[in-house]
């Protein structure tokens, strides 16, 4: 068997392996991420029985300083996911015995970008687009309901739509979010707003909608079935800009917002930790940052020649 074939065996024999243990469309992207690192091997005639972690981490390096076409590096989500699947890989090769050492086993992840938001809706912003859907329409009060639920929460668009009618409590004011980010579950609180208005939807807007009878989805997609993160984001941007907002608007801007407005009006930033679900405080810790209306304010008020 010639080195090529044998490579070909290896490949589809992880092939097999990833398809058990992963979403089908994680598959493709992982074997994607390794031939591109078996290329890079090719390229240094390096054989793959014959790597170190040395040059693991000269490929990481070649994988900061690469450009794209238009000169710019590449995220660091990507040079991770590059890093995740050459691990992945190792893992495998040592596990299945076909090297005698796991050489990536030693290499470490990306640190990750925590870049600050680039879109927060003011106070008066939010309370403009929550209030914006028609609630005489059943359409109406479910998109009341989602608005008011994301600005409540701050929950994750894939957290809401997989969220079911027996994960939510209008009386008791809890939302329960199942197997959110990290496969944890978590019980966060609703405002009495968010209350009021999912409790309407539940009463009056959802026995009206397609499907509502045999679906267990808390919030239906306009044609009944699962609310889409994408069908979501249309409805915020819809509805924000129906109630003026100028700039991009989506499901995430809430909870960067959620999480803004609550440490301005003075929450402990680990209460807002529990809130998002971030597994570290070090995800929280990017709404720590001192906004620069708050700074320009503050120097209008104290500064010598602010005034």
């Amino acid at each position: 068997m010639s080195p090529q074939q044998k490579l070909g065996r290896i490949l589809k024999l992880y092939e097999d392996h990833l398809q058990v243990r992963h979403a089908v469309r994680t598959v493709p992207a992982y074997l994607a991420d390794v031939r591109v690192f078996l290329a890079w091997l090719d390229e240094r005639g390096i054989d793959l029985t014959d790597v170190r972690t040395a040059d693991l981490l000269a490929y990481q390096t070649d994988l900061f300083a690469a450009r794209k076409k238009d000169g710019r590096p590449y995220s660091t989500s990507i040079q991770t996911n590059r890093i995740t699947a050459v691990k992945s890989f190792f893992r495998f090769l040592y596990r299945r015995g076909f090297m005698l050492h796991d050489p990536a086993a030693a290499v470490e992840y990306p640190r990750s970008e925590l870049r600050l938001p680039r879109s927060i809706l003011t106070k008066q912003e939010a309370r403009k687009l929550v209030e914006a859907p028609d609630t005489k329409s059943p359409a109406g009060l479910r998109d009341r309901a989602i608005l008011e639920t994301f600005y409540a929460t701050g929950i994750r668009v894939s957290e809401l739509k997989k969220l079911t009618l027996q994960d939510v409590d209008t009386e008791e004011r809890v939302l329960r979010v199942v197997r959110g980010k990290g496969g944890k579950d978590r019980n966060v609180p609703l405002t009495r707003a968010a209350a009021s208005a999912i409790e309407a939807y539940l009463l009056v807007a959802r026995p009206k909608l397609r499907g509502a009878r045999h679906a267990v989805n808390l919030f239906l997609a306009p044609r009944g079935g699962l609310l889409h993160a994408s069908t979501a984001n249309d409805i915020v941007h819809a509805w924000a800009k129906k109630a003026g907002i100028k700039r991009t608007v989506t499901c995430h801007t809430f909870r960067h917002s959620v999480a803004t407005h609550l440490l301005k009006g003075g929450a402990d930033i680990r209460h807002i930790q529990v809130l998002l679900g971030h597994a570290s405080l070090q995800a929280t810790e990017r709404y720590t940052h001192v906004e620069v209306s708050d700074l320009m304010e503050v120097i209008r008020r104290a500064h010598p020649r602010g005034k």
